[in-house]
């Protein structure tokens, strides 16, 4: 099947059609439909699919006669071991979810991508020697519940079940309540070992999310890894007022050390070559003539190395607070995610790369600030990623593209990767 007519249909789900962006929140109708839009995929190729126990998708490729994927994705359990070691199935994929009024290849991409190489691949007449999965994972955007990778990372066990599932929205639903909604059990998340353990190796398709690729001259990359980076809450508690008649030396207004916190993101930042964003804020009771009570803001640092996120991170909060005494404004800092630096494996890269040399297809190695459900799952997998070139380097907008011709490019390298690892 031609990536378009697997394309065509997913691109409206979830579309706002005043901005043109996409606004895919995990559990919500949006994201139902996506859901099954993958099974109906699924079924279209023959496939097993099946939601894991926390919330993530998964499609099986399965070996004629061989043995399946894991139990956790409704499998019979599986060989784990390495790639090239006589085990482990291939997994592939991305997410389908969104950040608010993002772009349509974010995720879908590397999803679509996956079923497109696996057409290709049967076209051929390539049967796999051990079992091929297309996953796509669920909340990596964090765009409904704050917490990036929150599927992967609760499959790896990075995160702690009863602590995800009292994670709310900014409606107040929770995790717990938004999977029961969902017809999910919430009580099940959690570490999954059986089903790591039936994987040999994940390679995650994904649109570049910068420009480098175009500079390079080349329709397809291999990711070197991920810069380490991180989530924090900044809250600032004020006192509110009257925005007409309070006198300026009498006000406790947390917007003003919010504001220096703003600042001192992007001077600290910009001095060590980091990058540091407050992208969200929410301000109480959120009236133009009254003074706020409290604000809330979100800060994401991402760095080349840890030891210059956590100085960035730490020149913030000491400006936070150091304005907040001055307005007499109590402020909290809070991390709710991080991922340390992700280097992906050396062993698997060097594969990919002399596979697809082998093709004719030149993929330059390069690193990445964004983070992806793969460097999550690099902690406990052998991971990889390839990147598709994005003309602009615009990503999380409507802006964000990829042209047909470097799509299909995709498609072919991912399809020789699977074929390389799983032949």
């Amino acid at each position: 099947m031609a990536f378009a007519e697997l394309w065509d249909p997913l691109l409206p789900l979830g579309r706002d059609p005043e901005t043109g962006g996409y606004r895919r929140y995990s559990f919500t109708e949006a994201d139902m439909a996506c859901r099954e839009w993958f099974a109906s995929a699924a079924a279209e190729r023959g496939m097993r699919s099946s939601t894991d126990r926390n919330g993530n998708l998964w499609a099986w490729w399965d070996v004629p006669g061989g043995f399946s994927g894991a139990g956790g994705a409704g499998g019979a359990g599986g060989a784990g071991g390495a790639v090239g070691e006589g085990g482990g199935a291939v997994v592939t994929g991305s997410h389908l979810d969104s950040v608010p009024d993002g772009g349509a290849y974010d995720g879908p991409l590397g999803v679509v991508s996956a079923f497109a190489a696996i057409d290709e691949l049967r076209e051929r007449g390539f049967t796999p020697a051990r079992p091929v999965a297309v996953a796509a994972f669920c909340e990596e955007e964090g765009g409904r519940f704050g917490v990036a990778c929150l599927g992967s990372r609760l499959l790896t066990g990075v995160i702690e079940p009863a602590a995800a599932r009292a994670l709310t929205d900014g409606h107040g639903v929770t995790l717990a309540q938004a999977m029961a909604g969902a017809g999910l059990d919430p009580d099940g998340i959690g570490a999954d070992d059986d089903l790591l353990a039936s994987v040999g190796a994940v390679v995650e398709l994904h649109i570049e999310q910068g420009s480098a690729l175009g500079g390079l001259g080349a329709a397809v990359g291999i990711a070197e890894g991920i810069w380490p980076h991180g989530r924090w809450r900044l809250d600032f508690t004020g006192r509110a007022d009257h925005a007409g008649t309070t006198r300026l030396a009498d006000r406790r207004d947390p917007m003003l050390p919010y504001a220096a916190a703003v600042l001192e993101a992007r001077q600290a930042a910009f001095a060590h070559g980091a990058l540091a964003t407050i992208g969200k804020v929410t301000a109480e009771p959120g009236a133009t003539n009254a003074i706020s009570s409290s604000v809330r803001a979100w800060l994401d640092v991402r760095a080349p190395d840890q030891g210059v996120l956590d100085h960035v991170v730490g020149q913030i909060e000491e400006a936070s607070r150091r304005a907040a005494d001055a307005q007499g404004v109590e402020v909290g800092v809070r991390r709710e995610s991080f991922t340390p630096l992700v280097e992906f494996d050396s062993g698997l890269r060097a594969r990919l790369a002399a596979a697809l040399e082998a093709r004719g297809i030149a993929a330059p190695a390069l690193p990445t600030g964004a983070g992806h459900d793969a460097g999550v799952l690099s902690a406990r997998l052998p991971a990889a990623m390839l990147f598709v070139r994005n003309p602009t380097g615009v990503s999380h907008s409507p802006a964000e593209h990829a042209e047909p011709a470097d799509c299909a490019a995709g498609v072919a390298a991912l399809a020789v990767v699977i074929e390389e690892l799983a032949g």
